[in-house]
């Protein structure tokens, strides 16, 4: 009797493809998380940076992010991936090597440093052991080590040298990003101290608004008529690129639970509630102080609030995230709208997009409410420690876990603080961190040879080698090229 499975199949490995402890469902929904992440940045913040700069601008900021995306993922998964989550080497650092090894990544996935060793002496090795191969959690943390050094981008806007974002890249995220993954995340010294960071608040948010403004204060301002107006180019795709980063965030913060369980739905929820509340306080105030709604302010409310949930989107009840919401839309407003227009240094340095207060201080904002309102049930659902807490339910238990949560805040604003600094005057010795004059003054066409928009006539006189393919001696109208009738005028 003839085979009834095609000679093609015969010998093919399916009992390897799917091995006993793979769950389909978990790995779906892990590797659909991830690409909704990985959207968040292309073409989430490819199409926000791109439009809600100087049009002169549009094409540098855009291919910031998108440079950015392609080089950390060779980065990760060339050495970067295990130092963020494999072996321990230091208490903040895991031991750098290759994952791209075959054997590695069909393998089940396992954070082999988050071994946890509690206080009666036991030990639980190790934390996690995803139902999904290794190439899945490769691939899921490579978009946060990503979108990271993007969100760090929106700083430097409008007048970075290129050529030092593509060395500033690699280097942020080898000493940098891999110290704060492994720390928080990876089984170091924070996360056996048991600091809360459900989803990167500290580890993405606070590391790359500091990051930011660190790297905005050596590479110095835009020029003088820039600062003064920076008007968006197109607003309505600076909102489609905000909606695809809303959207994402289900990605970014359900995925974390490293399941489809049921924690990771509370945290989707969660996030959309935070988002939503503080998106709304935001415009209110825009609307109580400036007599006008912004969309740009709307928009900034919306990151805040989705910034703020992170740290503790499947730790919170939902009427916890309206008041994390509530606050996300009203102090990094207070500390974007009075404080830095009142305190000198942050007037000095030139953040671009702002991503200080819309990260750092949203992200450390919502680190310390995660110690506040984190509650038990669900903390054990998702952390490692026995007995997790916030505040509002654990008494002396709560207020040394808010205490841990600005030390962990302290930790990571100091470490990038100086490892940044660092970075940008080993750079400056090669190559300047500004752009030159020149190409401060004419924007994209200067950097890259390349304008956003096809478009002529804005002040210039019309170049045929430029601002057309035909020739310009036929003046022939497009219509007349389609129909092949001359136009009488």
């Amino acid at each position: 009797m003839a085979s009834a499975v095609p000679i093609a199949y015969l010998n093919s490995n399916t009992s390897i493809s799917t091995p006993l402890w793979l769950n389909k469902g978990d790995n779906t929904w892990q590797m659909v998380a991830a690409t909704l992440v990985g959207l968040q940045s292309v073409p989430g913040l490819v199409i926000l940076y791109g439009s809600i700069v100087k049009k002169k601008w549009a094409v540098n900021s855009a291919f910031m992010a998108l440079y950015a995306f392609a080089a950390v993922l060779i980065c990760w998964v060339t050495w970067a991936y295990k130092m963020s989550f494999g072996n321990k080497l230091l208490p903040l650092w895991g031991k750098g090597g290759v994952a791209l090894a075959q054997n590695f990544l069909i393998q089940q996935a396992v954070l082999p440093a988050t071994t946890v060793y509690y206080s009666d002496g036991s030990v639980q090795t190790p934390m996690s052991t995803p139902l999904y191969p290794m190439a899945t959690m490769v691939y899921f943390q490579f978009v946060f080590a990503a979108i990271t050094l993007i969100l760090l981008a929106g700083s430097l806007l409008g007048r970075m040298n290129f050529m030092a974002w593509m060395i500033f890249v690699p280097l942020w995220l080898t000493f940098s990003y891999t110290v704060g993954a492994f720390s928080i995340w990876g089984g170091g010294f924070l996360f056996q101290w048991g600091i809360m960071d459900y989803s990167g608040g500290y580890v993405i948010h606070l590391s790359s608004g500091i990051a930011g403004f660190t790297a905005a204060y050596w590479v110095g301002p835009r020029l003088t008529k820039d600062r003064e107006r920076f008007p968006p180019n197109n607003v309505l795709l600076m909102l489609a690129g905000a909606g695809l980063l809303w959207m994402g965030w289900a990605g970014f913060n359900g995925g974390d639970p490293y399941t489809a369980n049921t924690d990771s739905s509370i945290a989707v929820l969660n996030t959309n509630i935070c988002a939503a509340t503080s998106l709304l306080v935001w415009t209110v105030l825009d609307v109580l102080v400036f007599k006008k709604p912004s969309v740009i302010g709307a928009v900034q409310g919306m990151i805040t609030g989705l910034v703020c949930i992170t740290p503790g989107a499947g730790l919170v009840q939902g009427w916890a995230a309206i008041i994390m919401g509530v606050l996300s839309g009203s102090i990094p407003w207070f500390t974007m709208m009075v404080i830095h227009k009142r305190w000198s240094l942050l007037q000095k340095v030139d953040d671009t997009l702002g991503v200080f207060h819309t990260h750092a201080v949203a992200g450390t904002l919502g680190g310390i409410l995660t110690g506040v309102f984190a509650e038990p049930v669900l903390c054990s659902m998702f952390l490692p420690v026995v007995g997790s807490k916030g505040l509002v339910y654990g008494g002396h238990v709560g207020g040394v876990q808010v205490g841990k949560q600005i030390v962990g805040a302290l930790f990571i604003i100091g470490w990038n603080v100086v490892v940044t600094s660092i970075i940008c005057l080993a750079i400056r010795l090669v190559m300047p961190l500004r752009m030159s004059e020149d190409q401060l003054l004419i924007g994209d066409d200067a950097v890259h040879g390349e304008e956003a928009y096809a478009l002529w006539g804005d002040g210039e006189k019309y170049d045929s080698t430029r601002h057309g393919w035909y020739s310009d001696a036929a003046h022939t109208s497009s219509l007349e090229m389609a129909t092949g009738v001359t136009q009488v005028v």
